[in-house]
Parts: C-alpha cells; sequence; structure tokens
C-alpha cells in the first residue's frame, strides 16, 4: 500500500483523452498476428506485437521521436528491471498493481472495465498496462535497496544541513492501523455494497488502536494490520489527504480495494525532526527533482550495469 506511482502521473492529463485516441488509431496496426521477433533480452522474447502495444502506449503519452526505437529500448529495460525486481525480491503484489490500476481508473473519471475497454480499443491493452505499473511501482524498491534510502552519504547528508543552517526540517509522523472489511472475489459483485456500509457503520464504533483487534472479533471477516510509524513524505497518494484530515485517535473515510473496503486509523501523530526525518524529507526532495528533470541517476546506473550483464540480442 506505501508504494508509489511517481512515473504515472503524468498519464493522468494524457489517459483524459484516450477515447479520442482509440477511436482515430487503426486496429490493423496493434496486431499481434504474424508477430515477428524484435528482440532477445536474457532469452526473453519481444515480438513486434508487444512493441506495436508499446508504441501505442507512447502515443498515448505523446512522447515524439523514432517510436518503434523507442518502443523496444524501453521494452528491454523493462524486462531487465523486472528480472531485477524479481531477483531482489522487491516486486509489488498482483493486488498492489490492480489496486493502482483502479485508482488510476477513478482518478480520470472512467470504471475499470472502461478503462480496460479503452486500452484495449487503443491498442494497448490492460495486461500490457499493467505490466508497466508494475515494473514503475516496483523499481524504485530496487533502486533504494541498491543505493540506500536516499542516496545521501553521512558527508552528503552533513552537508546538506549546513547548507539549511544547520536545522532539521520537519515533518509529522503518524501511526497508522489497517482495518480492512474483507471481500472474496467470488462474492465481490455480491456483497461489496454490504462491507462498504458495514465499514462505514464501524467507523463510527472504532475504539481506537489498541482496542481495534478486540473490536474485530465482534465482526464477521474483518483484519486488523498495524502500519506502524510512516513519515508524511511516505505517505500513498492514495490515501494521503485523507490521512493527513483525520484526527489522532480517528479514522480515514473508506475505500474500496483490491482486498475489500478498508479505512486507516490515525493511531498518534506528531511533528519530528531528527536524522531518519530528515533523510526522508530529503529522499522526498530529491525524488520529486529527479522526477521534473525527468531521470533518477541511481536508477540511470543501476540499468547500465544490468545493461553490461545482460545478453541482447536486438533484431
Amino acid at each position: 500500500m506505501m508504494s508509489g506511482m511517481t512515473n504515472l502521473r503524468s498519464l493522468f492529463v494524457a489517459v483524459a483523452s484516450l477515447a479520442m485516441v482509440a477511436v482515430a488509431m487503426p486496429q490493423a496496426a496493434v496486431s499481434a498476428s504474424n508477430s515477428q521477433i524484435r528482440a532477445i533480452v536474457n532469452g526473453v522474447v519481444l515480438t513486434s506485437g508487444d512493441v506495436a502495444k508499446r508504441v501505442n502506449f507512447l502515443k498515448l503519452r505523446q512522447t515524439r521521436g523514432n517510436l518503434q526505437q523507442l518502443a523496444r529500448d524501453e521494452l528491454v529495460n523493462e524486462v531487465l528491471m523486472r528480472e531485477e525486481i524479481i531477483r531482489t525480491n522487491n516486486s509489488v503484489s498482483t493486488d498492489d498493481v490492480d489496486g493502482a490500476y483502479a485508482r488510476f481508473a477513478k482518478n480520470n473519471n472512467m470504471s475499470t472495465d472502461q478503462l480496460t475497454k479503452l486500452l484495449g480499443q487503443a491498442g494497448i491493452g490492460a495486461e500490457h498496462f499493467k505490466g508497466y505499473i508494475g515494473v514503475q511501482m516496483s523499481w524504485p524498491r530496487a533502486v533504494q535497496a541498491r543505493f540506500g534510502s536516499s542516496g545521501l552519504s553521512t558527508s552528503d547528508f552533513i552537508a546538506r544541513l549546513k547548507d539549511q543552517g544547520g536545522k532539521k526540517p520537519t515533518t509529522t509522523e503518524y501511526f497508522l492501523q489497517q482495518v480492512v472489511f474483507v471481500v472474496p472475489d467470488s462474492k465481490r459483485g455480491k456483497i461489496l455494497g454490504k462491507r462498504k456500509s458495514e465499514a462505514e457503520a464501524s467507523r463510527k464504533r472504532y475504539p481506537g488502536c489498541e482496542q481495534a483487534k478486540v473490536f474485530a472479533a465482534t465482526m464477521h471477516d474483518v483484519s486488523i494490520l498495524n502500519i506502524g510509524r510512516v513519515l508524511a513524505p511516505q505517505l500513498p497518494d492514495a490515501w494521503k489527504k485523507d490521512i493527513e484530515s483525520a484526527p489522532e485517535g480517528g479514522t480515514t473515510a473508506v475505500q474500496v480495494t483490491p482486498k475489500g473496503v478498508e479505512y486507516l486509523a490515525v493511531c498518534k501523530k506528531r511533528e519530528v525532526s531528527d536524522d531518519f526525518a530528515a533523510q526522508i524529507v530529503y529522499q522526498a526532495e530529491d525524488l520529486q527533482k529527479a522526477e521534473k528533470d525527468g531521470q533518477d541517476p541511481n536508477s540511470k546506473k543501476y540499468l547500465e550495469i544490468l545493461r553490461k550483464r545482460a545478453q541482447i540480442d536486438l533484431r
């Protein structure tokens, strides 16, 4: 739930025109029939059908240039990133990807079915898009695991503090608890509305974090997860506003997720200004700058290492 999707934010604007793109795009151009091999990356075959889908995706993102070459290069990089993500055990879950897909649809005033239909009409496809989402969500984890959570050495950290007059930045620290009204996939269509009403009603009776498990035991299929300490820059976009506006001891509004219906409880919150908080704030600032500049130096370095080690056969 805490994973980010910073590289996808720019798509929120582009996807608004997806319906027009889908209508205007000739469907024959995206057919995967009679596919030819365009690249083999460590034994993974990339076909002309894969490249065609990525070309259409690049058009949606309003990318300019040699789209065939850019699409193939991007797919090659994704194979390398995906392999490294799996090797280092830094992959997000299928639920995380499905949840991000659902939020993406919601943020663009669509249902997931509508988004899936439009992606198909645009010659991209839901699975291709979800594959992209999975890599974009997981890759920062792999980069952080290799280079450190902030990318700052001790000397760089001290220098940064000196630049700010020795004053450490202040941020809000939250201790969170997750309350999930579980909805099995097989019953989702039948009971989702009922479970949402039950979750809404329970918020008014929520007794606080210490008594939450006893409280959950009085209800059917309700799970409690102590998330623990989370700093403001680490809050997930989907929950950020609700968490920030919730009082200490209170709860957020409910949200429908792949697990069912859930809300978060703010067990405790306070302003902090310690070394760890400073590192997280600096990390968030660096990530924002990297996103604005269009690249993360550590990500670029990591990918270069993987490319040197890889067996890549371009056709």
